[in-house]
């Protein structure tokens, strides 16, 4: 089982003093913290290894190379792609449903065409559809949920047609931790011979993703929320797809020939990887995906669980609590207080060491769905344990006594 106290010493930043209080980090599904073997990872690079990749001749250039694409081979194994060149480094998931909207979707999309999106999906997988319809004429769908937050299949369904082109879903929802059945969505869409985008952002760090067998056209993750840094991020497309899209990014690397007269362009993957990438940020992740991976993800997702479990049993008793779209295996869960703004109860929250993400967590469509204009979110990691728990618990009742 699970040592959570040795897992708990591997993260410095859990040992902290927030106004006085110990730090209770219950914002995971923001970003997760870094274990030392990874802050050492970037480090080592630095201090050691720092050079361009595949540019220049010299020893720390080959060896940033074969780390940098190293840790490629390390993603790709990760997510089960069936080559290394369907693993594209972005800045994030952010940026990586960017460039499929303006290289597939532009390239590909006409007036009248539609892109079929979840009302429950974070804005990233919202606004890079909304700006590429603008630009070509396509329409937006939205697919509607359930009162119970769940997306509802059945009209999912009835809106899929001939004209769906692009079908956008998150695998998990990061305000109530939904997990989509994405599988079974996955194969509705394809009927239509729609192209499937999975945000993984909030589902890589809880579930194991095969790629191959979720069949997905495009999915993508952000290395920030699987204790890897910020500014790394990956876009995984099935090879065929990325093979006949346009480049984004224009500049060095992504070509293989530059005159005046025209620009021949690179091979996968450093077609779309123009300019000087985050060699740090992909060789980090890498370590973070190998620390990662020395975890039973049962043993994993059942401690977090049973913290959410008891959580959400403790919110329950309150009645001026509302728990929003409780998942019974979620890593979150969302809450409000009748009558006080969000911002209030987590600034009181965060005055006693406890740290949680209020707002409407960049799913404002979700929070018109609901009537209201954010929540309180708690979220848990590996590293979290009953004492925060209970921390959490007493001040949310020091909280509701005060207000």
């Amino acid at each position: 089982m699970l040592d959570i106290a040795t897992i708990r010493r591997q993260f410095p930043a859990l040992a902290q003093q927030v106004n006085q209080q110990a730090l209770v980090y219950l914002d995971s599904a923001a970003t997760t913290q870094k274990p030392q073997v990874v802050i050492d990872a970037i480090t080592d690079y630095y201090s050691a290894q720092n050079a361009n990749v595949h540019r220049g001749s010299h020893s720390l250039t080959a060896n940033a190379t074969s780390q940098f694409e190293a840790a490629r081979h390390c993603v790709a194994d990760f997510i089960n792609a069936k080559s290394d060149k369907e693993i594209i480094w972005t800045r994030g998931a952010t940026e990586a449903l960017n460039l499929i909207a303006q290289t597939y979707a532009r390239s590909t999309l006409q007036a009248g065409d539609e892109i079929l999106i979840g009302e429950m999906e974070h804005h990233a997988n919202i606004v890079p559809w909304q700006i590429v319809a603008e630009q070509t004429g396509a329409t937006i769908v939205k697919a509607p949920m359930t009162p119970n937050c769940q997306l509802d299949t059945a009209a999912f369904e009835a809106l899929l047609s001939d004209k769906t082109k692009i079908v956008a879903l998150a695998h998990t929802t990061n305000v109530t931790g939904t997990r989509q059945p994405i599988e079974s969505l996955i194969t509705l869409a394809h009927q239509y011979g729609a192209v499937v985008v999975i945000d993984a952002a909030q589902g890589i760090v809880h579930e194991k993703i095969d790629v191959q067998a979720m069949d997905a056209d495009f999915v993508v993750f952000s290395g920030h929320k699987i204790f890897a840094p910020a500014g790394i991020g990956v876009l995984y497309g099935k090879l065929s797809i990325l093979d006949a899209m346009p480049p984004w990014h224009g500049g060095g690397k992504m070509v293989e020939k530059v005159s005046f007269s025209g620009t021949t362009f690179s091979q996968l993957p450093g077609k779309f990887e123009a300019g000087t990438p985050n060699v740090a940020g992909a060789i980090a992740l890498a370590k973070a995906i190998d620390w990662y991976s020395q975890f039973n993800r049962e043993h994993v997702e059942t401690h977090i669980h049973q913290l959410v479990q008891q959580t959400y049993q403790a919110l329950s008793q309150y009645d001026d609590v509302k728990v929003v779209g409780y998942q019974e295996n979620a890593s979150v869960i969302s809450f409000i207080v009748d009558g006080v703004h969000h911002q209030d109860v987590a600034t009181l929250l965060d005055q006693q060491g406890i740290a949680v993400r209020s707002g409407n967590h960049c799913a404002h469509p979700l929070m018109d769905a609901l009537g209201i204009s954010g929540t309180i979110r708690i979220s848990f990691a590996v590293y979290n344990d009953q004492q925060d728990v209970q921390r959490l618990l007493a001040a949310i009742n020091k909280c509701l006594d005060m207000l």
